[in-house]
């Protein structure tokens, strides 16, 4: 059975198996190879995308729950790179190695939708779900905070 959605805003269409994770069918059939595979368990973040404007793991979603629904992958954050977050992220020098950068930018821009001017408690309460092997907490605490004084493309 075909599972419809759309995917970054376009329209998009699935043969995998209802059971198979959001995760793969991104991945391997629309080639949205930003959003990444992590802990396998939704622990570390890495998968996260937007279901609805809402954040999920992507891995952890099944094909069938996201039928009739919009997701956007870090690709659909902006069409250019230019999201105050995606700016911020340079201007801090958050990435070393990158891996989670995808799912913590895609975590951080929900955080600013549902709530555009956190205070640091609230960023790093909303980010706990996250992991950086690479320890650059303080310098996302930094870009999402820069990125919340800069207004939405």
């Amino acid at each position: 059975m075909s599972v419809v959605f759309r995917v970054n805003g376009k329209s998009a269409r699935s043969n995998a198996p209802s059971h198979t994770p959001l995760l793969w069918v991104i991945r391997e059939d629309f080639k949205f190879t930003g959003t990444k595979f992590g802990c396998g368990r939704g622990l570390c973040g890495a998968c996260i995308v937007h279901i609805d404007g809402r954040r999920a793991l992507s891995r952890q979603t099944e094909l069938s729950q996201v039928a009739g629904k919009s997701v956007t992958t870090i690709e659909g954050l902006s069409r250019d790179s230019s999201h105050p977050l995606q700016k911020a992220w340079l201007a801090e020098g958050v990435p070393q190695c990158g891996y989670c950068q995808s799912g913590q930018i895609m975590n951080a821009a929900d955080l600013l939708a549902r709530n555009p001017k956190p205070d640091r408690e609230q960023i790093i309460a909303h980010m706990n779900t996250n992991v950086c092997r690479c320890g650059a907490y303080q310098r996302i605490v930094r870009a999402i905070e820069r990125a919340a004084k800069e207004p939405e493309p």
